[in-house]
Order: C-alpha cells, then structure tokens, then sequence
C-alpha cells in the first residue's frame, strides 16, 4: 500500500526482459529484499539492494499492464517506499495496481502551475469523478473535470517540479490508477462481475 505522495525521482540503470535496476538513494536507505516500491505508480517487489540502487522482477503481465515497457537506462521515474503504521496518509490509499495506460493529450499552463488533460483507455472513465483521486505515475492527484474518454488534473509547482509529470511531453503514457473503492462500490452494487 502507497500513498501516491512521490518520494524522490529516480533513475532506471538497466532494463532486461524480466527486470528494472534502478537508482534511488532516498528510497534505499532502509530498503531490504522483499519490500515493495512503486515506481511510476507499478508496485515492484526489491529482489536486490546495493547501495543505491535495487533490483526488481518485472512480470510479462506488468510490461503489458503498464507504461514501464517504454522505460530506458537513464529515464527518470517517480519512486515511493510503502507505507508503514507511522506514515502520514498525504495522499490517497494506493495500491500501486495499475488499471490502464493513459496519454497525456494536453498541457495547459498556468501562473506556476499546470492543468494536464489526460485521456483513458475504455472502461475507467466510470471511476473517475470531479475533486475525486487518480494515481497518474504513482502520484496522487485530484481530478479537476471529467469527459467520456478524459479527465484534467490541477499540478502545483511542487509537483511539476519533484516529479516526472512536469516532464511528460503531450503525448507519453502514464499509468493510471482509479480509486479502489469506487471499483468496490460498483461491485457491491452489482455493476460489475
């Protein structure tokens, strides 16, 4: 469980075809085998710590669910450690369980902040709701409107700046998570199988 407040930018080192080694030094002050990261909002299981940086398997089912196919040595990704009974709840809860990849289809700029238009692949419009939360690359975000196939969210300069969505070019994927009660809800009243 995450909360989707980033905790620093990291870098990807290398890429094969079943795992990522990545560099975080804040994330892997305390990191052991076993513990869950996400990065860009795919929870990742540790396998490997040295220094630095860690390893993590990455399944065939999570290149395809997931933008972390189209990473290379060098991008940057947003990194944060799970949460434990004592973390703060800043965001939302997250699973780092990604829904579906979305695209950033527009940047409309503010005074020091940014609205971001992103459209959603079929079926997760129905979860998202106006001043509701959205997990775009691990960050918790609150939706500020909502289309049939789109949603817009607000970013703040600190966003913009400590994470990678102020470098997503129109455009890039991202990977969206909805919010896990809503898709509870449906269930419970039977909306959804």
């Amino acid at each position: 469980m995450f909360t989707g407040i980033v905790e620093e930018l990291g870098t990807v080192v290398a890429r094969s075809d079943d795992r990522l080694e990545l560099r975080g030094p804040l994330v892997t002050e305390d990191v052991a085998d076993g513990d869950s990261i996400a990065v860009n909002g795919v929870c990742l299981t540790v396998v490997k710590v040295a220094g630095d940086t860690f390893i993590a398997d990455v399944m065939a089912e999570t290149w395809r669910r997931s933008s972390l196919g189209e990473l290379e040595p060098g991008a940057r990704v947003n990194l944060e450690r799970a949460v434990t009974p004592a973390t703060r709840l800043g965001g939302h809860l997250v699973q780092g369980h990604v829904d579906g990849v979305g695209t950033v289809a527009a940047r409309i700029p503010g005074d020091g902040w940014e609205t971001v238009r992103i459209s959603v692949p079929p079926g997760l419009s129905r979860y998202l709701v106006e001043k509701g939360s959205v997990t775009v690359d691990g960050v918790s975000l609150t939706v500020v409107e909502t289309g049939m196939d789109w949603f817009t969210v607000g970013l703040i300069p600190t966003t913009l700046d400590r994470t990678t969505l102020g470098r997503k070019h129109v455009g890039a994927p991202v990977n969206l998570e909805v919010d896990v009660i809503a898709k509870y809800v449906e269930k419970l009243v039977g909306g959804a199988p």
